[in-house]
């Protein structure tokens, strides 16, 4: 089998007292149950800041994150920590993996996206990017944007990264609001191109000829003048 690590992703390890609890009250999704789970961390007004899978190691969580966020998650998390007696450091000790296809845990976001587990790290994983956006799920804050978009139109709802029915965290006034009115206007989506998007897209892969960018719910139907949007069934389905 070739290599399953995803070397684009760090582990954060919180341990100390009452973790679950510290962390329930932050992030979008429920991890007082079963996990993992896909949350995001969001600013007050309700904007995507940093998105990971929330695992279980025992006592400790364990967040599954891009590893270019990892500091600045981990800031972000220490400040809301004020004297709770919690550390919060990168563990370097597993990885996740991830298989396109066969028997194990799936991806908690779209049972399509495969396998995804944590254990120690060997070659990395090909074709994970690709897979991802081709079912039209867009992650890290190169593709979220950072402070810039708000979580539902993170497809979050759709993707199994919010509970609404969890209690306070940060950011979930609009969120609660959003959800309430049933008014998405805006929604991420991946977008099939041959040129340069430009300002148009929150990231550009033109060896995959694949964007992703925010655009509004009526034009998810038309093509654009630099490409046509993919719209997953599971989105479909959604807007229908």
């Amino acid at each position: 089998m070739s290599g399953t690590t995803l070397s684009d992703r760090a582990l954060l390890r919180l341990s100390g007292e009452d973790v679950r609890g510290f962390l329930q009250g932050l992030v979008t999704n429920d991890v007082s149950g079963a996990l993992p789970v896909w949350a995001g961390l969001l600013s007050p007004q309700g904007k995507a800041l940093f998105d990971f899978i929330v695992w279980a190691d025992g006592d400790d969580l364990l967040i599954d994150c891009e590893a270019e966020a990892a500091d600045a998650l981990a800031r972000r998390l220490t400040m809301y920590r004020l004297r709770r007696p919690i550390t919060i450091a990168q563990d370097d000790s597993l990885a996740v993996h991830w298989l396109a296809d066969g028997d194990g845990p799936r991806d908690p976001r779209l049972p399509e996206l495969g396998l995804r587990w944590l254990a120690a790290a060997d070659a990395p994983a090909v074709g994970w990017r690709e897979h991802r956006l081709r079912l039209g799920v867009a992650e890290g804050r190169a593709e979220l944007g950072e402070n810039a978009t708000l979580w539902l139109e993170c497809n979050a709802a759709e993707l199994n990264g919010v509970s609404f029915d969890k209690g306070c965290y940060v950011g979930q006034e609009n969120t609660a609001r959003m959800n309430w009115r049933q008014k998405v206007n805006r929604r991420l989506v991946v977008v099939k191109t041959d040129g340069d998007p430009g300002e148009a897209a929150n990231g550009w892969y033109p060896e995959l000829g694949l964007a992703v960018a925010r655009l509004r719910v009526e034009d998810l139907g038309k093509p654009l003048a630099w490409g046509a949007p993919i719209v997953p069934a599971w989105l479909a389905e959604a807007l229908a």
